[in-house]
């Protein structure tokens, strides 16, 4: 079972106010409401809280975000042409292509590539330690 956003807080010691427990909530049940290729922006998080506490601001939201960002509970993503989108951190990795029409994102892994990758890595003398690997593309008709 993967770790909710609410409970990596607990264990990093952040303080869970009673809004930025929301907003946890909410980051930790997107792709299950959403769908795996939910990766939501400031805005589109703030609309979701918003409609369940009407009281929390968009500088709570931001504030928030940049928090559980720097406690390496969340990651963001600045992917092309966008604003900055979020997603819980999680230990497997996985890549990421977009549909630049529609801002789609699927999640995927390859071993074809992450082989590729350690290879031009060892080619050039090093050990590959972290990488990011964004495609962004068209969908066929």
């Amino acid at each position: 079972m993967t770790e909710t956003i609410e409970q990596k807080c607990l264990a990093k010691g952040v303080k869970l106010t009673d809004q930025r427990r929301i907003i946890a909530k909410v980051l930790s049940e997107s792709k299950e409401t959403y769908g795996e290729s939910d990766h939501p922006d400031v805005d589109e998080l703030y609309n979701r809280v918003s409609k369940i506490d009407s009281k929390i601001s968009i500088a709570t939201v931001y504030r928030t975000v940049k928090l559980f960002e720097e406690e390496g509970i969340l990651t963001k993503h600045d992917f092309k042409g966008g604003k900055a989108r979020y997603e819980a951190l999680v230990e497997s990795h996985h890549d990421h292509l977009i549909d630049i029409k529609t801002g789609e994102i699927i999640e995927f892994v390859d071993e074809e590539i992450e082989n590729l990758q350690n290879k031009v890595a060892e080619k050039y003398g090093y050990k590959l330690v972290d990488h990011k690997l964004e495609l962004y593309g068209i969908k066929k008709k």
